[in-house]
């Protein structure tokens, strides 16, 4: 009896393994992001990986899904402006993300009470705080004011991104390898922050107004300050003026050097040129989707709702980028995202034109597919332009030229949000007119094609290789690398640690 039962054995064990089969393939799938932050907190430290979730995904994630909800409604509902002057405010205030390379010279060579990082997070958060607080407590804020205090907290943010991305700039360099899966976690952040705070905002601001969105947007500021106040750093001793002095114009020297090498201003220029041509009329486009007479009249808490989903596309972006084209040379990445970009702008010609409502699709349904489309396409657009401005960066002053590559981007971004004013203004679209806003559709989604026949300016080379001439990538900075070390954030765990 013994032996007949150890020979079925064998079968029962078998026809219980076929069952956990799925179980095991559903707990691995969720075991690979887990695994993933463990190996890029192993290889980068934790504390780096946390100053990154909280930076992208709270700060920017988080609180710019309450920003731009909160915005929206307040320059409409509040302020009451046309479509085309708040695209042109919302250019206004991205103004301090152009000048990023000033808030990462001030980070990498000018310390504040012997701290290179810790005085700008506590500053950036008490800017975004105060200047928050101003706009959710004022009721008759004059709009000068008001545009004030929005560029304010926009400083607060993009102080905070421009730090953390100094990081990311230089474990880029130390961890050439895993420079897609920075971009990557920065990405990721952003896009599940996002997604959070989209699904939330629409309801807030129907619960206590764009006003007091702005109120709880101190939250996101206020954690700003307390990574200022955790931030473990090596205090440096015995600097002098003279030396900031020198690191400035040794700074400004290397950064010279670097953007006049034809690898590195070709991609700079196309990188401008394909944001600069990708017109932003998206003022008007959410007038129009609010308008109760031409449009869909969507709610507060359906655009909320809408721009959460959408999130998810930029999610979807984001790992498909990690897990699929990462690898891939940049200009063969850039020339089909680009043309994916360009072509699934027509969605919004056929929603504004109603021909989905035609064809018996309802307008909620279409905008949410149509919009997460839009941000899939536009992450993977991106990404590979963010990886590739890693790339760029010489040693030794990689937060400051990783900011003014950014600010480049951004001067695109400006460029296409007045743009995009400007022809919402030329073709008359007011508050409530969108008689021609088809055309202006139809305007910008031709300019988006427009920089496939720019994309000789980008290199050839793939994220794993090397960009710089050598004579520039072997130059090293000497901006106080003597006491550079990886950021690392003081925890309990931090004691537990040293015992």
């Amino acid at each position: 009896m013994q032996e007949e039962e150890n020979q079925e054995d064998p079968f029962v064990e078998s026809v219980e393994e076929n069952e956990n089969e799925p179980k095991r393939r559903v707990w691995n799938c969720l075991c690979i992001p887990i695994h993933w932050f463990n190996m890029l907190s192993r290889e980068m430290h934790w504390s780096f990986v946390f100053g990154v979730v909280v930076v992208y995904g709270i700060s920017q994630g988080v609180g710019g899904a309450f920003a731009t909800v909160g915005t929206k409604y307040y320059m409409k509902d509040v302020q009451k402006v046309q479509p085309s002057e708040a695209q042109v405010y919302s250019g206004i205030t991205s103004i301090p993300w152009i000048v990023k390379p000033l808030w990462g010279l001030l980070t990498d060579v000018v310390p504040i009470f012997g701290f290179r990082r810790r005085p700008y997070f506590i500053f950036a958060g008490f800017v975004g705080v105060i200047s928050m607080l101003l706009l959710s407590l004022h009721e008759n804020l004059h709009l000068v004011l008001a545009l004030l205090s929005l560029t304010a907290g926009s400083a607060g943010v993009a102080i905070a991104d421009v730090t953390i991305d100094a990081c990311v700039a230089q474990n880029s360099i130390s961890h050439p390898s895993l420079a897609a899966d920075m971009q990557s976690l920065c990405a990721f952040s952003s896009s599940v922050g996002a997604l959070l705070g989209f699904s939330i905002s629409g309801i807030f601001v129907h619960l206590i107004g764009p006003m007091g969105v702005f109120g709880l947007m101190t939250i996101p500021a206020g954690l700003v300050i307390l990574v200022g106040f955790l931030l473990n750093e090596p205090r440096m001793h015995n600097f002098s003026c003279k030396q900031v002095n020198r690191n400035c114009l040794d700074a400004g020297k290397s950064m010279w050097n670097t953007l006049k090498s034809e690898d590195v201003w070709r991609p700079c220029l196309y990188m401008y040129l394909s944001l600069a041509l990708s017109l932003n009329i998206f003022e008007g486009m959410f007038y129009w989707a609010t308008d109760s007479k031409d449009g869909p009249a969507f709610s507060q808490e359906s655009i909320g709702f809408i721009f959460s989903i959408c999130s998810v596309g930029s999610l979807l972006g984001a790992i498909l980028y990690q897990y699929a084209l990462k690898d891939y040379a940049f200009r063969d990445v850039l020339f089909w995202t680009q043309l994916l970009y360009g072509l699934s702008g027509m969605f919004d010609l056929i929603l504004v034109l109603r021909w989905n409502l035609k064809f018996g699709i309802p307008d909620y349904f279409f905008v949410v597919v149509v919009e997460s489309i839009a941000q899939m396409t536009s992450r993977l657009k991106w990404m590979p332009m963010l990886v590739l401005s890693t790339k760029l960066c010489p040693s030794g002053i990689e937060g400051t030229f990783f900011a003014l590559l950014m600010s480049i981007d951004n001067l695109g971004v400006l460029s296409a949000s007045w743009g995009g004013g400007l022809v919402l203004h030329v073709l008359k679209i007011t508050r409530t007119r969108f008689d021609n806003l088809w055309l202006a559709i139809l305007i910008r989604n031709v300019l988006r094609i427009t920089p496939l026949c720019l994309l000789f300016l980008v290199p050839r080379a793939d994220p794993n290789s090397s960009i710089l001439p050598s004579e520039i990538a072997n130059s090293k900075v000497a901006v106080d690398t003597s006491e550079t070390i990886d950021v690392e954030l003081v925890s309990l765990v931090h004691s537990v640690d040293g015992k």
